[in-house]
């Protein structure tokens, strides 16, 4: 865990990493994400083509397992006396191996910024997501977020 007792204490953090739990991708997840985002390729929802194709099963979509980052890193982070937390951007987004339906993942997470702004104390992490029993994980992205404070 990153723990800060203020968002300015996170400057003296940079290099501290925290890992996450281990969450399972359903199928019924990954059917869910299709139609909510009208993407319904034959490699995420219909899982006897898939068994044959190239996976040898359906996948997640990319954009589920990057949307899945801030739950996974939920708990990774905690930082006292911020009234909130605003996603303000994502950087260096790159998939980089399939994640197979019922595989379970998690976040790798290392603190590499915290800026102090007249808005708050921006915090860059890098976050890498891994798939149990896989050497490649399946993404790697920098999540920005602000933590803002009321006088």
């Amino acid at each position: 865990m990153i723990r800060a007792s203020r968002p300015e204490g996170l400057t003296e953090l940079i290099g501290s990493t925290a890992i996450g739990d281990w969450v399972t991708v359903s199928q019924e997840r990954i059917d869910a994400f299709a139609e909510v985002t009208e993407d319904h390729q034959w490699i995420h929802v219909d899982v006897e083509r898939a068994s044959t194709g190239p996976f040898g099963t359906t996948i997640a979509h990319g954009l589920l397992t990057l949307s899945l980052v801030p739950g996974l890193i939920r708990d990774l982070i905690d930082v006292q006396n911020a009234d909130a937390v605003v996603n303000y951007g994502v950087d260096g987004v790159r998939f980089l191996a399939p994640v197979p339906s019922g595989a379970r993942i998690r976040a790798r997470t290392e603190l590499v910024e915290a800026v102090e702004t007249d808005r708050g104390v921006r915090a860059r992490l890098k976050n890498t997501v891994e798939i149990d029993g896989s050497e490649r994980p399946a993404l790697v992205a920098e999540t920005i977020h602000l933590f803002v404070s009321t006088p």
